[in-house]
C-alpha cells in the first residue's frame, strides 16, 4: 500500500474513490460540502432519500456524480458531530477501509482527517488514518491452499491535506506511519503462525532474517549456551519440549557505541499447554498468542529501524514451549535463576515470569538506560482492563509518565497498575528464596512483583499485554499492540 499527501481541490481529484463524512442529522463535513456544491447536491439530495442517516459507521457509495473527478465518492457516517472522539474516528476510518475494499478502486483520497477530533492536531489524525487502513486491509491467508479471491486491489491511498504549507510535515508522518504499520504487520504475522511452524528456532531465523534486512547484529544462544549462563529457570520451562530454546539478541545501533541502549525484552512462549498444571482445553489453540510479547519486539526494532532512529535499541527474546513430558519442571521443583536466587515452582503454568526472570538478569551486561519487558503474562490483567488497555508496572512513576504518553500518542493506551511493596509478600517459600506464585493464587500485580526482583540494575518497566495482543471469537487474530506504544516511546527517547 501506497500512501502519499494531496491538497487539490476534492472536485478535481482524478481518483478511483473520495472518502468524505457526515454527521447525524445530514451535517456534511467540509469536503462533503464542497462535492456537494459541485455536484449541484446530489449529496443532499441521497440524504434527503433516507439512503444514510449518518450513523457512526455506516457507508453509502455514489456513483457517477456531476462535474466531479472521482469515479465514486464514499459517504461515511460519523455520528453526532458533538460526540465524534477519538474512538469514532477510528470507527469511521475502519468503515470507509472496508468499504473501499469491496468497490474495486485501485486507489483512492481520504479526507477524514480533516475532521476535528477531540482536540488531536494533523499529524495524529494522518497517523491514525494510515494505521486503521493498514489494518483493515491486513489478511493472514498465507497458510491456506486456496487464499479468497478479491477485487482489484488496493493500492494508493491520497490524504487530503486541504494546506500546501502542511504537506512537508504530512509526508514526514506519512513515512512515520508506515514505519509502525511494518511494525505492527510483522508482529501480528508472528503472532498469527501456528505453534508447530512459529517454534523457537523459526522466530531465531526471522531475527537473522530481520538483521540482514536492516542491517544490525543478532546473536542466538542454544541450549548449551543458555546453560552456561546459569539461565535455570529458563531451561525449566524448556525442559518438557523437544524443540530447542532459544535466547535471541538483536542489537540495532543508531547512535554511539558508548550510547546506553534502550533495552526491550519480549516474552517468547511459543506455545503454552500450562506445562504440568496443564491448561483447560477450551480456547487452548490461542495459547499461540502466547510469544505475542516477542512478536511486538521484533516489530518494534523493524519500526525503529525504518525510521533510523538515532538511538541504540536491544530486542532480547527468551523463547522456548513450554509442555508437559517426563522431562517437563513440576510443582515442587526448585530453580537457581542467573541472578542466582532460587525460585520454588509452585504453577508450571506461570511460566512466563521464569523466562523473564533470566532475560531480565542476561540484560544488564547492556546498562540499559530503560528496560521494558513485554508479556502475555497474566489472565488477571485480561479481568481488570479488559482488551482496551495494556498494564503498566513500574516502580518510577516518572517513566509510568513517559509510557503512557507514549501510548496516547499511539492511541495505543495503557493504564497504570500498583506496584506496591505490600504485594512483595506473596512469593513466601519454606525452602527457596521465593515462589514463582503465591499459595492464594496470582494476580498480574503479584507477577510484575516477582519480575521486579530481577530488575534493581536499571530503571525498568513492565507492560503486561495479556488483554491487547490478540483478539478471540470468529475474527481471532494477533493486534500488533503494543508496538505502536513502543515504536512512540522510542522517537520520544530519540527527540530527547
Amino acid at each position: 500500500m501506497e500512501f502519499v499527501v494531496n491538497s487539490e481541490n476534492v472536485d478535481k481529484q482524478r481518483t478511483g474513490c473520495i472518502v468524505v463524512g457526515v454527521y447525524e442529522g445530514g451535517t456534511l463535513s467540509p469536503s462533503a460540502m464542497e462535492l456537494d456544491i459541485v455536484s449541484g447536491r446530489v449529496v443532499n439530495d441521497a440524504l434527503r432519500r433516507g439512503d444514510l442517516d449518518g450513523e457512526l459507521g455506516t457507508t453509502l457509495l455514489l456513483t457517477r456524480i456531476p462535474d466531479v473527478g472521482a469515479e465514486r465518492v464514499l459517504l461515511v457516517g460519523l455520528g453526532p458531530e458533538g460526540e465524534f472522539i477519538e474512538s469514532c474516528y477510528h470507527t469511521a476510518l475502519g468503515a470507509a477501509t472496508r468499504a473501499l475494499s469491496t468497490t474495486g478502486a485501485t486507489d483512492a483520497t481520504l479526507c477524514l482527517n480533516e475532521l476535528p477530533v477531540g482536540g488531536r492536531d494533523g499529524a495524529w489524525k494522518i497517523e491514525q488514518a494510515v494505521l486503521a487502513v493498514t489494518d483493515g486491509m491486513y489478511r493472514f491467508d498465507t497458510l491456506k491452499s486456496e487464499p479468497p479471491k478479491q477485487k482489484r486491489a488496493l493500492r494508493k491511498i491520497s490524504l487530503r491535506v486541504a494546506d500546501r504549507s502542511e504537506a512537508p510535515l504530512a509526508e514526514a508522518t506519512i513515512d512515520r506511519a508506515v514505519a509502525i504499520a511494518e511494525g505492527i504487520t510483522l508482529a501480528k504475522d508472528l503472532g498469527n503462525l501456528p505453534g508447530n511452524v512459529c517454534t523457537p528456532t523459526y522466530l531465531a531465523d526471522q531475527a537473522r532474517a530481520l538483521g540482514s534486512l536492516h542491517g544490525f547484529e543478532v546473536k542466538i544462544l542454544d541450549r548449551e549456551d543458555i546453560a552456561k549462563l546459569g539461565m535455570n529457570a529458563f531451561l525449566a520451562v524448556a525442559g518438557g519440549s523437544p524443540q530447542s530454546p532459544k535466547l535471541i539478541i538483536m542489537e540495532y545501533r543508531g547512535a554511539g557505541s558508548d550510547a546506553q541502549p534502550i533495552v526491550l525484552v519480549g516474552k517468547g512462549i511459543t506455545f503454552d499447554t500450562g506445562g504440568v498444571n496443564v491448561k483447560s482445553p477450551s480456547d487452548m489453540e490461542e495459547m499461540k498468542f502466547d510469544m505475542c510479547g516477542a512478536a511486538s519486539v521484533f516489530g518494534a526494532l523493524r519500526a525503529a529501524a525504518l525510521m533510523k532512529l538515532p538511538l541504540n535499541v536491544v530486542g532480547i527474546v527468551p523463547a522456548a514451549e513450554n509442555m508437559p513430558d517426563g522431562n517437563a519442571m513440576k510443582p515442587g521443583d526448585v530453580v537457581t535463576t542467573m541472578s542466582g536466587q532460587t525460585v520454588e515452582i509452585l504453577d508450571t503454568d506461570s511460566e512466563g515470569r521464569l523466562v523473564l526472570a533470566d532475560a531480565l538478569t542476561y540484560a544488564e551486561r547492556y546498562k540499559p538506560a530503560v528496560l521494558i519487558d513485554v508479556a502475555t503474562l497474566t489472565g488477571a490483567i485480561v479481568a481488570a482492563l479488559g482488551e482496551i488497555a495494556s498494564g503498566v508496572f513500574s516502580p518510577s512513576d516518572a517513566l509510568v509518565g513517559e509510557v503512557l504518553e507514549a501510548g496516547d500518542r499511539a492511541w495505543d493506551r495503557a493504564w497504570h497498575m500498583p506496584l506496591w511493596h505490600e504485594y512483595q509478600e506473596t512469593f513466601k517459600s519454606n525452602i527457596a528464596d521465593f515462589a514463582n506464585v503465591g499459595p492464594r493464587g496470582d494476580c498480574a500485580i503479584a507477577a510484575a512483583c516477582f519480575l521486579s526482583r530481577f530488575t534493581k540494575r536499571y530503571p525498568w518497566v513492565h507492560l503486561d499485554i495479556a488483554g491487547t495482543a490478540s483478539t478471540s471469537g470468529e475474527d481471532r487474530g494477533a493486534t500488533g499492540r503494543p508496538v505502536a506504544l513502543l515504536a512512540h516511546f522510542l522517537t520520544g527517547r530519540a527527540a530527547g
